[in-house]
């Protein structure tokens, strides 16, 4: 069982009310833990916290045996990126409005903060994907999304036109709004708005929804994580071709390059209370039944 000694804590940006409220419940009861305590630059702003106990998300992920995000979907997602790379278990407290990855309530946090700390949690494991700017001469510029990697239009009416290719094999060619690459996390972000699939976040997938195709017989296709995605946009669209990744990094798309991207090595440590229900989770986001669904008899 782990034995968590230290814990960094991540906060939102923006409304500093609910965020600083929340913020002080945690850290009281982390305190009567006796457990040592670091901030990110945010939430050591609202908390007021010695400078001493302030340190960046690189730092918390070296540092800290577990880090706690106080926010929304957004919040875990910038988080995730920046510590994946030292294995360090998230869990989320939310603040936002659409949280599939935050799962606490605030009005939970001492009971659920017990439970974890005693050993009473779930625990997963979940993709990352690499995004990799090309050129003939190598890699120019990498990003790591957790949700997705969108490839769209950003300053024109008209489609892109561009090809994609899985491990070097040509696969179609298409003229759309763009193509958004997601992992079976990101099935219930960007890409379900575009009409993707959603993916069991425990299936080792990645998803390719093309955004408005032109054709309706562009569909969306799911494939083995392992394979790499090529995808080389016509000469004539460059300019107006945007990459992001999660919605919250850009990448720059220069003449001749183009985008290639694959399954990250590092993977996300995500803890949840005892009980977690991903489908309960959708129900509850997704309106899915009435409010006595769970009690009527199976239809069959």
């Amino acid at each position: 069982m782990p034995h968590f000694t230290t814990v960094g804590i991540i906060a939102k940006s923006g409304d500093p009310l609910p965020v600083r409220s929340t913020l002080n419940r945690l850290d009281t009861h982390l305190r009567l833990h006796a457990l040592a305590r670091l901030f990110d630059a945010e939430s050591a702003r609202l908390l007021d916290v010695p400078p001493t106990t302030t340190a960046s998300l690189p730092e918390l992920a070296e540092r800290c045996d577990l880090i706690i995000v106080v926010g929304g979907d957004g919040t875990l997602l910038q988080a995730a990126r920046e510590t994946a790379a030292h294995g360090v278990p998230l869990l989320g407290i939310n603040l936002g409005r659409l949280g599939f990855l935050v799962d606490v309530s605030p009005e939970h946090i001492e009971t659920v903060i017990d439970q974890i700390l005693a050993g009473d949690y779930q625990a997963e494991t979940r993709s990352l994907l690499r995004a990799t700017i090309m050129t003939e001469q190598g890699a120019m510029h990498t990003a790591t999304a957790f949700n997705d990697v969108a490839i769209h239009k950003w300053n024109t009416a008209r489609m892109i036109e561009f090809e994609t290719y899985l491990d070097g094999v040509f696969i179609n060619a298409q003229r759309s709004d763009g193509l958004i690459v997601a992992t079976p996390t990101g099935s219930t972000a960007y890409a379900l708005s575009g009409g993707g699939p959603l993916v069991d976040p425990a299936l080792d997938a990645t998803l390719l929804v093309p955004i408005c195709p032109h054709d309706l017989s562009q569909r969306p296709l799911v494939i083995p994580a392992d394979r790499r995605v090529d995808v080389r946009i016509c000469e004539l669209n460059q300019q107006q071709v945007q990459i992001t990744c999660d919605g919250q990094t850009a990448l720059p798309l220069p003449a001749n390059a183009w985008i290639r991207i694959e399954r990250d090595p590092h993977r996300v440590r995500l803890l949840h209370p005892s009980g977690h229900n991903h489908y309960q989770i959708m129900r509850a986001k997704l309106h899915w039944g009435g409010p006595h669904a769970a009690m009527r008899a199976p239809a069959c």
